[in-house]
């Protein structure tokens, strides 16, 4: 399916999230504005694209945007706020950074806040539908990619460079075997309860 804009008519920003499901790490989100004559052939939905098909589509994404920005919003901020205004949050803060002011938002998923006074509309899996949610899609899960797979480095055990802080297997055998990290969401159920520690 050739994915389209939501308005032609309109400078269209799509906003996108990463990492809302993870027990580790910061929920992710990126604005991009592209133009009407973009060319990004294999352009889809992140989860749809392979690692390195992600990779291969970033530069060419921020070569061809009209304005993009990323955004983290740590555990901290995520365990106080919870994860979904965590990912609003984080999407607007993306928008807040994009160099030029778009004139409507589409936002993957059914939740969103009003974002000043510009018009927007949410599309549940927009990022398979809609390119500019797509270009957002790729940019959230790439760059939140590379921050856990740069925490890997400093904490190996809990394989953040192959899981990325969702609740794999390995990943919760870790949480008891070492308790939690400061980059782990308190917030959220790290591990069963029958399994529970005192994390």
């Amino acid at each position: 399916m050739t994915l389209k804009r939501q308005y032609s008519a309109l400078l269209e920003a799509g906003t996108d999230e990463a990492g809302r499901g993870c027990l580790a790490g910061p929920v992710t989100a990126a604005a991009v504005i592209l133009p009407t004559d973009c060319t990004l052939e294999q352009l889809n939905d992140s989860k749809k694209l392979s690692h390195r098909q992600r990779l291969h589509l970033r530069p060419q994404i921020e070569a061809q945007a009209l304005a993009f920005a990323v955004v983290h919003v740590f555990p901290e901020e995520i365990d106080q706020i919870n994860i979904l205004n965590a990912s609003i949050t984080a999407m607007h803060r993306a928008l807040d950074q994009l160099q030029t002011v778009p004139e409507f938002i589409t936002v993957d998923g059914n939740k969103f806040h009003p974002y000043k006074d510009i018009p927007h509309v949410c599309v549940i899996k927009g990022d398979a539908k809609y390119r500019p949610i797509a270009a957002a899609s790729v940019l959230a899960k790439t760059y939140r990619d590379d921050y856990m797979a740069q925490l890997a480095k400093e904490f190996p055990q809990y394989d953040w460079q192959q899981n990325k802080g969702y609740p794999t297997t390995k990943h919760r055998e870790a949480l008891r075997q070492f308790g939690s990290t400061v980059h782990h969401r308190k917030s959220f159920r790290l591990l069963p309860e029958q399994l529970r520690l005192d994390l």
